[in-house]
């Protein structure tokens, strides 16, 4: 069994297996450059990807139930954190004129300035990104584009907003096509998080 470990460093390695390895380095890098960011100013990694969720997404989209599957925890954990936010003054809630049980997470002053702050944690890792040549940036793009749909499609990744499982999306041959802006989509202009998305 050990002989067929991914992370076994004795193994002859095929291809695949070095990039799920790299994949995790790279996995590892981004927490460490957020746990830093959040030591920094007293808040927990999840709380800073939340407020940056909230600063950028439609409110129908920041309430416990989305923000869990966002973040693949339970409800009680993004609870947990909203009441610490909210007593930060960070957030607050906005509740349904309809439904006073329900409410969606919005920033206050504070909080948009906290998101302003901590803007700019992955500093370190574009810097490297950016140093590649624009060929390697379209091929790493369109795989790992590709690889996050799959993902989403075999339901290891619950959510994700990119063009590929979009019902505006439309692929003839090696044509990609936006019914909802009427333009071909070139690689780079395939989006990993679209704000007019609606899943097919």
């Amino acid at each position: 069994m050990e002989n067929q470990n991914t992370f076994n460093p004795k193994v002859s390695q095929d291809v695949s297996n070095k990039i799920v390895i790299g994949l995790e380095r790279i996995s590892e890098v981004f927490k460490l450059l957020l746990w830093k960011k959040a030591k920094h100013i007293g808040l927990s990694p999840i709380q800073i990807q939340m407020v940056t969720f909230v600063a950028f997404h439609a409110s129908e989209l920041c309430n416990v139930s989305h923000l869990a599957k966002e973040f693949n925890v339970t409800k009680p954990t993004i609870s947990d954190a909203i009441k610490v936010l909210e007593k930060k003054g960070m957030i607050f809630k906005d509740y349904s004129p309809i439904d006073q049980r329900s409410y969606t997470i919005q920033l206050t002053e504070n909080g948009k300035e906290i998101v302003a702050e901590t803007s700019d944690f992955t500093s370190p890792l574009k810097a490297q990104i950016d140093s590649l040549d624009a060929t390697e940036l379209d091929s790493f793009f369109n795989t790992l584009s590709s690889l996050i749909y799959k993902l989403n499609q075999s339901e290891v990744l619950t959510v994700q907003r990119t063009c590929y499982a979009c019902k505006f999306y439309q692929k003839t041959n090696d044509t990609s096509y936006c019914n909802l802006l009427q333009a071909i989509l070139k690689n780079k202009d395939i989006r990993l998080d679209c704000p007019e998305f609606v899943a097919k």
